[in-house]
């Protein structure tokens, strides 16, 4: 029987979403991939019950993440009831529904009520739970009204469905339109989930990370090391084990050309004068400031996670390492 760690609130650090009363790590762990029907479930067991051990207490899931859709959802839910079923109140269960699901006009993509109420019903059962922490809409849909998705929202609050609401894939403009949505309802909106790295600034770019600080709203950052991009394995270029090798569309498509190989050279040069991992550099300038709650990772393995927590034991990056990282990056 799994007993967890009795030390490990003392190994994570803790900050509150924006203005609200929750808390996440600032390490987060995600289930988007090596969660699905060909992963080996001892596998994923021992990185989940890891993760908890290190005082990792949000797991991020999606309605769509296996590959094949609801499979991360089953396995997790499998892995919950066998160990963690005792932990429910210190852990923080999300999950999201937008992306296309099912087949006909109330699976696929989109923000309807239909759609949402019916995904975070699936969720729940899959997962063997009564209620998730945070239910996110997870990307875009302008073909439905905000206010038909904010009192959604409303709606799965009130009915003790989600703890918490949150909102993925949100530029600044749109999300800025949902706040005051989801106010006009109650609805406590208190997180966005997006794509952040040293290589992609978009949030920067469309005003979400501006208009997130400004409305109080906590940010938790994925793909931080841009789909492996930012890692030791590609310093001599693209390795042959990795999905973007041989694959010119897909390099194109995360922007991997002979610029960014030389790049990451660069950044893999500066973390190794550091004493660390590229990964572990690219972590931790994420957390470089307070507008970042939380940095969501994604592991194959238990040593992946360990190396990857090891990011919280260096010195922050200085002003002038910063300025450097932009410098390579051209963002100065």
């Amino acid at each position: 029987m799994y007993k967890a760690d009795e030390k490990r609130y003392d190994k994570m650090t803790y900050n509150y979403c924006g203005k609200s009363g929750l808390a996440l790590p600032k390490i987060s762990l995600g289930l988007w991939q090596n969660f699905g029907v060909n992963d080996d479930y001892e596998t994923m067991k021992d990185i989940i019950l890891t993760a908890f051990d290190h005082g990792i207490t949000h797991f991020d899931l999606a309605n769509n993440y296996g590959p094949e859709p609801g499979r991360a959802e089953i396995n997790f839910g499998k892995i919950l009831k066998e160990n963690l079923m005792p932990y429910r109140d210190q852990l923080i269960i999300s999950t999201k529904a937008g992306y296309e699901m099912w087949e006909g006009p109330y699976g696929g993509r989109g923000g309807s009520r239909k759609y949402l109420t019916a995904s975070l019903n699936q969720s729940l059962k899959r997962m063997g739970l009564d209620y998730v922490d945070i239910f996110y809409h997870h990307c875009l849909a302008p073909e439905t009204p905000l206010e038909e998705t904010a009192l959604c929202m409303s709606d799965i609050v009130r009915q003790g469905k989600a703890l918490y609401i949150g909102m993925s894939n949100y530029d600044g403009k749109t999300m800025h339109k949902m706040h005051h949505r989801c106010d006009d309802f109650h609805v406590p909106f208190i997180i966005n989930q997006n794509r952040y790295s040293i290589f992609d600034r978009t949030i920067e770019e469309n005003d979400l990370k501006k208009e997130a600080v400004s409305k109080h709203k906590g940010i938790i950052a994925f793909s931080p090391l841009a789909q492996g991009q930012l890692s030791d394995k590609y310093a001599d270029g693209i390795p042959e084990n990795s999905r973007l090798f041989g694959n010119e569309k897909l390099q194109a498509h995360v922007g991997c050309d002979k610029l960014r190989l030389h790049q990451i050279k660069q950044l893999y040069d500066m973390a190794k004068k550091r004493g660390q991992t590229l990964s572990q550099m690219a972590i931790q300038w994420l957390l470089k400031d307070e507008d970042i709650t939380s940095v969501l990772i994604g592991v194959h393995s238990k040593a992946q996670l360990l190396e990857n927590l090891k990011a919280l034991d260096y010195p922050e990056l200085t002003k002038a390492e910063l300025i450097q990282i932009d410098g390579i990056t051209n963002h100065s």
